[in-house]
């Protein structure tokens, strides 16, 4: 029985917290979710997504992983192919980018790991130190699998 728009966001958005309480790194998490509901989504774009997990290379400073793995996942449907890239900017990718960047601002109140790491913990962390690391994987609780399951909900949404 095919899943309707709802049911299919509900079921992306439940594997994606389940892979992410699992097993971590929010981007790739995005990624295989909607491989798995949607389809779409390459095993080289997950593979390739994982550098960008901690806000790019575990340092923080970037984007959330989860809001770039779901900015990988649109552009896997509306983003420009590679042989065209003399066909103008692709409009349409930036748009549906732009609306998922513009509601996770709204719900989060900004967009980098570390603005994450101190709304959901207070403080922010450095990955590279093991105690550190540790102490904000038992500080966050869940909130970055909830934060990466919301990503991929609406972008089923969107898609």
């Amino acid at each position: 029985m095919k899943q309707d728009g709802k049911q299919l966001a509900a079921t992306a958005y439940a594997r994606a917290y389940e892979l992410d309480v699992k097993y971590g790194c929010c981007p790739q998490c995005v990624l295989t979710a909607l491989k798995e509901t949607m389809g779409g989504v390459s095993d080289d774009t997950i593979k390739a997504s994982h550098g960008l997990s901690g806000g790019g290379g575990l340092m923080g400073k970037g984007a959330c992983g989860a809001l770039t793995g779901g900015l990988l996942a649109l552009g896997t449907r509306k983003g420009r192919d590679a042989d065209k890239l003399d066909h103008g900017r692709g409009m349409a990718n930036f748009q549906v980018g732009r609306k998922l960047v513009d509601m996770f601002q709204a719900e989060f109140g900004g967009v980098t790991c570390k603005h994450l790491q101190d709304r959901f913990t207070g403080r922010t962390w450095d990955f590279w130190t093991p105690h550190e690391y540790n102490g904000f994987t038992d500080a966050r609780g869940d909130q970055c699998a909830r934060a990466t399951a919301l990503v991929t909900k609406w972008v089923v949404e969107m898609l």
